[in-house]
C-alpha cells in the first residue's frame, strides 16, 4: 500500500520484467548469429547504438538501410553508431505503443541479441506486466527473461558496462575481503575460516554472505559474457 499525496497514491513497490521479442523487429536479424549485441538509446532526432561482439558490419548495414548512418566509431569488435534519424517513426508495431496501452515504462537502453529485441519494462501494478505480455505475444514471439519486485531503479551506467548489483554491507565486506586476501587467486591464498575470523563471524555465516554476493555479481555479469 502506498502513501497518499494530493495528486494521488504513491506506490511503495514496483515491478520489473525483461522480455525477449522476436518477429518483425528491426536490427534483430543482424544479431541472430555470431554473438552480436546492440544497445540503443533513442534521442528523438537520432539514435545512439553500441554494437559489440562478432562482426559489426551486418548491424551497421541494417542501420544504414533503415535510418541512415551519420557517424561510426569502430574499435576491434565494437562500434558506436550515430544514426541520421530516430528508428521509431520508421517502424510499425513499436513496443512503445504496447507500453502506453498498459501503463508500463521502458527502461533504456533497448537491447538486440539472439535475433530479437530485449525490452526491460517497469510498472507500478503487476497486472500491467501480465497484460502487456498477453498483448505483445499476439503479434510477436515473446519470452520472459526475468521478472521481480523492485524498490528503486538502477542508475544509468557506462556504455557496455554491466549494472552494479545491490549488495548488503556484509555481502560487500565479504566479497571485497575475499578478493583482497587472495581467496580467488590460483592457487588460493586464504580460506573462508580465516576470512570469517577477520570479519568476526563464524565460517558458515561468512560463507552465506559470500555466496549471496557471488550470486548477485555473477548474475549481473553473465548476460554480458
Amino acid at each position: 500500500m502506498g502513501f497518499k499525496y494530493p495528486w494521488g497514491v504513491v506506490a511503495d513497490e514496483m515491478y520489473e520484467a525483461t522480455f525477449h521479442i522476436r518477429g518483425g523487429v528491426p536490427y534483430a536479424d543482424a544479431t541472430a548469429d555470431g554473438g552480436v549485441r546492440v544497445e540503443l538509446w533513442c534521442n528523438d532526432h537520432c539514435d545512439l547504438l553500441h554494437v559489440r561482439g562478432g562482426t559489426t558490419e551486418a548491424v551497421v548495414g541494417a542501420v544504414a538501410d533503415a535510418v541512415g548512418v551519420a557517424d561510426v566509431l569502430e574499435r576491434g569488435t565494437e562500434a558506436v553508431v550515430v544514426t541520421d534519424e530516430c528508428l521509431r517513426p520508421h517502424t510499425e508495431g513499436n513496443v512503445e505503443r504496447y507500453l502506453e496501452r498498459h501503463d508500463c515504462l521502458l527502461l533504456p537502453p533497448l537491447r538486440y541479441e539472439d535475433g530479437g529485441k530485449l525490452v526491460r519494462v517497469l510498472t507500478l501494478d503487476a497486472a500491467n506486466l501480465a497484460a502487456f505480455y498477453e498483448d505483445v505475444r499476439e503479434s510477436f514471439e515473446v519470452t520472459v527473461r526475468s521478472k521481480r519486485e523492485v524498490d528503486a531503479v538502477a542508475h544509468d551506467r557506462a556504455m557496455g558496462a554491466p549494472a552494479v548489483p545491490s549488495l548488503s554491507a556484509r555481502q560487500r565486506e565479504a566479497i571485497r575481503d575475499a578478493w583482497a586476501d587472495g581467496y580467488y587467486a590460483v592457487p588460493r591464498e586464504t580460506t573462508t575460516t580465516e576470512l570469517a575470523a577477520a570479519m568476526g563471524v563464524d565460517r558458515r555465516t561468512f560463507e552465506e554472505h559470500l555466496r549471496l554476493a557471488e550470486e548477485k555479481v555473477v548474475g549481473a555479469l553473465v548476460e554480458h559474457v
